[in-house]
């Protein structure tokens, strides 16, 4: 027996080593290692053929070690104890993970019960075609119009009994519109699926058989039987039943199935979420890709959270923030060109000319259109149409004609005929909010690059360059 444990220990050890050479650590960030396989993985698959700026392993070290400090910065946030983020991960995990508890027997046994019962279900009468004209009559109907369609539908069996074609008088007359295009002809029909009074008396027909006109909840009928049958083989509606019921989720039922069998087996030891992550551990150790890929997932939820609190939405927000990025960094939004600062507007009648400008004047610029609206739109009566911006030239025909003197014309507006400008020709912009889009991407990227030097002091991380040597090797 001490033999037997020395020798599994000493295999034990020497897989350990084994594992440690073939895929050993090329960098440490936040004491947290990283191996040479993921780290091939991420640099893989952000530099594959399709991706159009390439880096060198080296460049790519550096994007690297910042996206883990970031993770590492999220972590101690605990942003991974957020319910969002749980409910988030857990939902992709279960996808990648769920699907290994699928056993293609399950997924035909599912199909041959439904078969099955639709068996039991149809029994001796089997299916049947018929084809019908309806004269609709609501339920609560009065008796004047019950009668009324009762009388016309036995005029119509009337007609039909001397020979007229039945396909051409449900065109005509069928209050159906699903079926009376098609002649009035029905899909094939199973018991228990239409009105009882429908299916007794279809059902008590032969094949070129007619009824007379039958009453059910939705009016009366007139009923020609086109063909009957019986159910076919299981193996040739397999297919369709398969597709069916993968329309239908049926995998997930499977996969409920199942594991509501092992947390039995258990006998209550184990719960669904413990079976889950145990199937991930076990499919994780068999597939890399898979691990880094969950991992991956896992990682840019806490990355998305950690950069939008840090970055992304703290510089959107922060309108003294920007407004002093840009007052240090006016030269670098100068333009080239002048641009109009104002509106385009369309109206019905001359006298709201005046009216609009007169309605915005001395008002703040990014007040206009909630005060325009509130004024000339209300009531779901729209008596203007605006077009507010920044405009340079070639971006609207009708500011470059009539700010800009270039000799062009505007597409009219249908039902507004008079066009008019109103704002301000500017040679530079005025404050942020008239460059707000690229002052603010700037600002992110300030504040993105203050992060990571704040990271790169705050937590270690060390490289093992003879490791990073061989990679992809």
């Amino acid at each position: 027996m001490k033999c037997f444990k020395l020798l599994a220990c000493m295999l034990l050890i020497g897989s350990m080593a084994y594992a440690q050479q073939s895929d050993p650590v090329v960098m440490k960030i936040n004491g947290v290692p990283v191996t040479r396989s993921e780290f091939e993985y991420s640099y893989n698959k952000n530099n594959s053929e399709d991706v159009i700026d390439k880096k060198s392993v080296d460049e790519y070290v550096e994007l690297f070690i910042n996206y883990k400090l970031k993770v590492a910065a999220a972590y101690d946030a605990k942003m991974d104890t957020l319910k969002s983020f749980k409910k988030e991960f857990k939902m992709y995990r279960d996808q990648q993970i769920r699907p290994s508890f699928v056993e293609e027997q399950a997924i035909e046994a599912e199909a041959k019960e439904v078969y099955n019962k639709t068996l039991e279900r149809i029994g001796d009468r089997g299916l049947i075609k018929p084809a019908h004209i309806l004269l609709h009559v609501k339920q609560d109907e009065d008796n004047a119009k019950l009668e009324a369609a009762r009388i016309k539908a036995d005029s119509l069996y009337q007609v039909l009994q001397k020979g007229a074609n039945f396909a051409e008088l449900a065109k005509k007359y069928s209050q159906d519109p699903g079926t009376a295009k098609n002649g009035g002809e029905l899909p094939w029909i199973q018991p228990g699926q239409t009105f009882q009074e429908f299916e007794d008396a279809a059902y008590a027909l032969k094949v070129g058989e007619m009824s007379k006109p039958v009453k059910s909840p939705v009016g009366y009928h007139i009923i020609l039987m086109k063909d009957r049958k019986q159910l076919e083989p299981y193996d040739s509606l397999r297919e369709n039943i398969l597709r069916f019921l993968e329309a239908r989720g049926v995998r997930e039922v499977v996969v409920d199935k199942k594991l509501d069998e092992l947390v039995k087996a258990s006998e209550g030891k184990l719960t669904k979420e413990e079976i889950l992550a145990q199937r991930e551990k076990e499919l994780e150790a068999k597939d890399l890709n898979l691990k880094y890929l969950i991992q991956e997932y896992h990682d840019g939820l806490l990355l998305y959270e950690i950069s939008n609190r840090t970055v992304w939405d703290k510089a959107a927000k922060d309108e003294q923030g920007l407004a002093s990025f840009f007052k240090k960094n006016k030269k670098k939004y100068a333009w080239e060109e002048p641009r109009f600062k104002g509106m385009v507007f369309h109206v019905k009648q001359a006298e709201d000319v005046q009216a609009v400008k007169d309605c915005v004047k001395g008002l703040a610029f990014d007040k206009w259109a909630d005060k325009l609206r509130t004024t000339f739109n209300s009531d779901s009566v729209l008596r203007i149409r605006v077009e507010k911006g920044i405009f340079k030239k070639g971006d609207n025909a009708f500011v470059d004609r009539m700010v800009f003197n270039v000799d062009t014309i505007g597409r009219p507006i249908k039902n507004y005929p008079i066009t008019d400008v109103y704002g301000k020709t500017l040679k530079k912009p005025e404050n942020f909010e008239d460059v707000r889009g690229l002052v603010t991407a700037d600002y992110q990227d300030m504040l993105e690059k203050q992060w990571v030097e704040a990271l790169r002091k705050k937590y270690t991380f060390e490289v093992y360059r003879e490791e990073l040597e061989k990679v992809n090797r």
